[in-house]
């Protein structure tokens, strides 16, 4: 499956507008990561525990746009976007969105 953030794909024509596809997931930290999170925050640098919690979750969520996308008969996802956002204070939401097409 083509995912653009482009409104088109370059060399291909769009023969039909299927429709806004979207995904998400709400993911929640755990108290073991919170402490060695709070203990990493004290120094600086990177958590690397909520940087791969963050990466998995994006990967979650492009594999469910992509099958939402698949289940219409689309050929590729275009304007596709990008979001994150806090729940309360131990969640995060990833969502993503885009346009379902086919392609010529």
């Amino acid at each position: 499956m083509l995912i653009v953030t482009t409104e088109s794909v370059p060399n291909r024509e769009i023969h039909e507008v299927l429709g806004l596809v979207s995904a998400n997931s709400v993911r929640s930290r755990n108290i073991g990561r919170d402490i060695l999170a709070g203990l990493k925050s004290l120094a600086g640098g990177e958590i690397h525990a909520y940087t791969r919690l963050m990466s998995e979750t994006r990967i979650q969520v492009r594999e469910k746009l992509e099958a939402s996308a698949e289940a219409m008969g689309a050929d590729a996802i275009v304007g596709a976007r990008l979001m994150s956002s806090d729940i309360g204070q131990n969640m995060a939401e990833v969502y993503m969105y885009g346009t379902a097409v086919k392609l010529r």
